[in-house]
């Protein structure tokens, strides 16, 4: 598996963010609907991954830097082919990895509720985020959830 940084100009790399935000407007509710499109994640503070394998495109995951030593986890998204492969581990080590590097000292995620985000939310959980109260410009909500990992010595700000 090879994990690299993504300006997503290529058509897969496309074509799965396309699924991604499908896949949002299909599950969530437009108001509570909080995914990065194109222009949003080719901005300076975004740092996009894809993962490949043989070559294809198998996941595409995001770091969004918030300030204040905080950080977002945006647009995980594995293409329906390659689930259960390790596309999305790779992905999220690496936004964690980086995280750290920076130094960030909290990651943070905003993430719907339901049967279709059970696999993400099971990720995140392995990883060691825990579920925590919303941040940022976020309301809490019936259609999203929060969740958080500490990633160094004391509390990143933004609470």
């Amino acid at each position: 598996m090879d994990v690299q940084i993504d300006d997503l100009s290529s058509v897969e790399s496309r074509s799965l963010l396309a699924l991604h935000l499908e896949g949002m407007t299909e599950h969530s509710p437009a108001a509570f609907r909080f995914a990065l499109d194109l222009s949003a994640l080719t901005v300076p503070e975004v740092t996009l991954w894809s993962a490949r394998i043989e070559g294809r495109v198998a996941a595409i995951g995001a770091l969004k830097d918030l300030g204040a030593d905080l950080g977002e986890v945006k647009s995980m998204r594995t293409h329906p082919d390659y689930l259960k492969r390790g596309a999305a581990a790779a992905i999220l080590a690496t936004i964690i990895e980086t995280a750290q590097e920076r130094p960030l000292k909290r990651l943070c995620l905003e993430t719907g509720v339901g049967p279709s985000f059970s696999a993400a939310i099971a990720l995140y959980r392995k990883n060691g985020f825990a579920t925590g109260p919303a941040f940022g410009a976020y309301q809490t909500s019936p259609f999203n959830q929060f969740f958080h990992l500490d990633l160094g010595e004391g509390t990143a700000e933004g609470f």
